[in-house]
């Protein structure tokens, strides 16, 4: 009798679990409108250092930017940052090598971002201070500017390409840097002076030049990193050579995030709705046979299209051009940053143009969306599954944000059982960085690992780095914007759903 009724409830357990294993319950989640630090997006704070004046980073300080809400500088609004930008004034070696002792503090420099569990923005470049001598610029800027020929640059390029691999896993993005004053590719002595002191446009020759340091600095990288340039003509230039046309072709998604040069290339907009042109930011700096001339409407065009694929970021720097930089209605700041793909801006400069955003309430709006901004809406997961077996599921979210993370980032399916709390993780093949602004309808088939337990699991996301280094770092995973689904102590996103798994006996 004993046995009879074992078997029938071994009987009943199976057929239940059968009957569970083919149904999918929905999901749904609710928005959360809070403020949060996730990676690789946000104001940032500024940082600078000479070579000859090196001002170590202070890592408690680092971790405070992430931890808690300030205001910097003149700024009047608050905020978390997870950016570092740092600028590195090679005052020192205009016409020699870096040193030993300034690449190891560099490298220093790199290991107290990563214990505070922040990211860099990087720049190098020679001279960050202007002369006025009654030159024939009308912003009163003369030469000699103070850059580095080509020779010492690419130099200085071989010696940091140790230290830009060993520690990328930390760099957001790097900026092109080098060349001319404040490393912006415009007063320059060796490379091309496009100002009223110059020829008044840039030669092939020196565009030629430009994308040789361009392209030592895309090889100093990994294939996983990019390199951001001033203006998207640079861009133009390096793609198709010193005569293309302002009309040529911006990236398309087939070419997107390949690991190829042209794949590998963003832009910092250092002037954003600062005038018409964004102060010669979309702008035709010429070449041997053509004259320098404005192209905003095409260069603005080409920009939104190829900027959708990469890293934008930037600062403010002039209030001049109101009110088309403030808030809406009277404004287009938010419009601008989605057209744009912006990632990230500068806290510190120019809050006479960030702090009218406070003033005319979209502030909360742009420190929420810049970068991406994940919102879980529903999900359909199996009610069971068995080890072993596909396991199929489909969520729907929103990214609210300007775009969509630039760099690759792993997505993982964790399944923990919640009695002992084993992990078990299913690497999902979906790349975010093709989740873009607006709705997103994922869908995947899984395999159960062979090992799973028999038992309850509960269902997580997790977007940790990719690098191993970090990857076990809650820090540097990302939060979805939805209310009681972050675990800050793992980094997981809840999924609010508990599956039943069965072994392959049931």
């Amino acid at each position: 009798m004993r046995r009879f009724l074992f078997i029938l409830l071994c009987v009943h357990f199976i057929i239940n679990f059968q009957r569970l294993h083919a149904q999918t319950v929905t999901i749904r989640y609710t928005e959360s409108s809070a403020d949060f630090p996730n990676p690789e997006r946000g104001f940032y704070i500024p940082s600078q250092t000479h070579a000859g004046n090196f001002v170590p980073l202070n890592k408690q300080q680092l971790i405070q930017y992430r931890t808690a809400q300030q205001k910097h500088g003149s700024a009047s609004y608050a905020i978390y940052s997870t950016l570092l930008f740092r600028y590195y004034i090679l005052d020192q070696f205009v016409h020699k090598p870096l040193s030993t002792d300034f690449l190891q503090k560099l490298d220093n420099d790199f290991t107290v971002v990563r214990d505070a569990g922040l990211k860099m923005i990087i720049r190098f470049s020679y001279i960050n201070k202007v002369q006025a001598n009654g030159c024939a610029d009308k912003e009163g800027i003369c030469p000699p500017y103070g850059d580095a020929p080509k020779t010492i640059v690419l130099q200085h390029i071989l010696q940091l390409k140790p230290l830009l691999q060993k520690n990328a896993d930390i760099i957001a993005v790097l900026q092109q840097g080098f060349i001319g004053i404040w490393g912006e590719n415009y007063y320059t002595d060796y490379f091309g002076d496009a100002s009223e002191n110059g020829a008044g446009r840039i030669m092939d020759s020196s565009w030629r030049d430009r994308n040789d340091i361009l392209k030592a600095l895309l090889d100093a990288l990994p294939k996983n990193r990019m390199v951001q340039v001033r203006t998207p003509q640079m861009k133009q230039k390096f793609v198709y050579g010193p005569v293309a046309s302002t009309d040529s072709k911006p990236m398309s998604r087939e070419k997107a995030y390949n690991n190829t040069d042209e794949a590998r290339i963003g832009f910092h907009n250092d002037c954003f709705l600062a005038s018409s042109d964004d102060y010669g930011t979309y702008y035709d700096y010429g070449s041997s046979s053509t004259p320098k001339k404005p192209a905003n409407e095409t260069m603005r065009k080409y920009f939104a299209a190829d900027s959708r694929y990469g890293p934008v970021g930037g600062e403010t720097c002039d209030d001049a051009f109101s009110p088309q930089n403030d808030c809406a209605p009277a404004g287009r700041a938010e419009e601008e940053m989605a057209a744009m793909h912006y990632s990230y801006l500068n806290t510190g400069y120019n809050n006479t143009v960030n702090n009218d955003w406070d003033s005319a309430g979209c502030m909360s709006s742009i420190k929420k969306r810049l970068g991406y901004r994940f919102v879980l809406k529903d999900a359909h997961f199996p009610a069971a599954g068995k080890a072993g077996e596909p396991f199929a599921f489909s969520v729907n979210l929103s990214n609210k944000g300007f775009a969509s993370p630039f760099n690759p980032r792993t997505v993982e399916l964790v399944l923990r059982n919640t009695e002992s709390g084993k992990i078990f993780i299913l690497p999902c093949k979906t790349d975010i960085r093709f989740w873009f602004s607006g709705d997103i309808q994922w869908k995947e088939t899984e395999a159960l690992p062979d090992t799973i337990a028999a038992g309850s699991y509960a269902l997580l996301l997790n977007f940790p780095d990719q690098y191993p280094s970090l990857s076990e770092r809650p820090e540097y995973s990302i939060q979805l914007a939805n209310e009681n689904v972050w675990e800050a102590g793992t980094g997981y996103n809840k999924l609010n759903h508990i599956v039943m798994i069965g072994n392959e006996n049931d």
